[in-house]
């Protein structure tokens, strides 16, 4: 798993030239996830927030049908982004826990983002929503469920997924 150099996130020509998967994956999923909440505004999507238990800063935002997720890697199921967010949580931080909680605040909005800890669109070297724009337009036709062309089915509330995930 990829992991950008110390001092990276706080320098901000060193973070725009990360590649956009590295960009999106280390302080920018808010950004994505907002993006594509924005342009594809057809009610069957919504974002959802892992949170660490504890004292970890570190959180990851995706857009969900409740059952397929999009975020910087692409679409994959819910369960599986779960799993694996907490498989690799584990091993960077051995006991780690996180809660799953489906996000309430406006992810293009500067103050809402700010009063979470996280830089609004605004704050970034350049523009990331142009950034986010252009990469879900080259990388990401996604699966046919989860795409601006055809609505998902709304598959219910969130609920944890996985172990070592708790539901709000």
């Amino acid at each position: 798993m990829f992991q950008p150099k110390p001092g990276t996130k706080a320098d901000p020509a060193r973070r725009w030239a990360l590649s956009d998967r590295a960009f999106f994956a280390h302080g920018a999923c808010h950004i994505l996830a907002g993006v594509c909440l924005h342009d594809w505004q057809h009610g069957g999507l919504w974002a959802e927030r892992i949170i660490p238990n504890g004292p970890n800063p570190r959180n990851h935002i995706y857009v969900t049908d409740g059952t397929l997720c999009l975020d910087y890697r692409g679409t994959t199921s819910r369960d599986r982004l779960l799993a694996w967010n907490a498989t690799r949580m584990t091993q960077r931080i051995p006991g780690w826990r996180g809660t799953v909680a489906l996000v309430r605040f406006d992810l293009l909005d500067t103050r809402a983002l700010n009063a979470r800890k996280m830089r609004g669109p605004d704050q970034y070297l350049h523009d990331p929503i142009a950034r986010a724009r252009a990469f879900l337009a080259s990388r990401h036709a996604p699966s046919p469920s989860l795409s601006p062309k055809n609505p998902p089915r709304r598959a219910g509330l969130p609920k944890a997924a996985h172990p070592l995930m708790s539901a709000p």
